[in-house]
């Protein structure tokens, strides 16, 4: 096994981690929504120009998932990751609609080593994503757990 870029160590308070960006197709908005999020203006184009959202709307748990994809691909995949043990919050600031290209940015927000598994490192993280105008249209706060580089290898 090769060792991974991303351990504890590599986080530092105040760095921020580039997600990269995605384009949000019609066509993935209504497949997520016909397959877990059913409400018309995930579905179709002109509900979701008469709703609030101005457009066909990705649903927010559409977003979530987009997000966590490009996470994996910055950097978790090749991190020393235990999971989460949870969310602190998660907002849906702005709809986002089909054609909008959505780019990602984490930022480390504070560290810490477990007191009962001194090999694991609880790190905290806010995760943002902006539209192509620049106006953000998702935010999540949460604490990752990743092993020491000294454990991992």
């Amino acid at each position: 096994m090769t060792a991974k870029k991303w351990a504890y160590e590599d986080f530092r308070e105040d760095a921020s981690i580039d997600l990269g960006s995605k384009l949000v197709t019609a066509e993935e908005i209504i497949e997520f929504a016909g397959e877990f999020d059913a409400q018309p203006m995930h579905l179709d184009e002109e509900a979701g120009k008469a709703s609030i959202l101005g457009g066909l709307s990705a649903s927010g748990w559409h977003t979530c998932a987009i997000f966590m994809r490009m996470m994996c691909d910055a950097f978790l995949l090749d991190s020393t990751s235990q999971g989460a043990p949870g969310i602190e919050y998660v907002r849906w600031k702005r709809p986002v609609l089909a054609g909008d290209t959505v780019t990602g940015r984490s930022t480390v927000l504070a560290k810490r080593l477990s007191k009962s598994r001194p090999s694991l490192g609880f790190v905290t993280c806010r995760h943002e994503l902006f539209n192509q105008k620049g106006e953000q249209v998702f935010e999540l706060e949460n604490i990752g757990m990743f092993l020491k580089r000294e454990i991992a290898a």
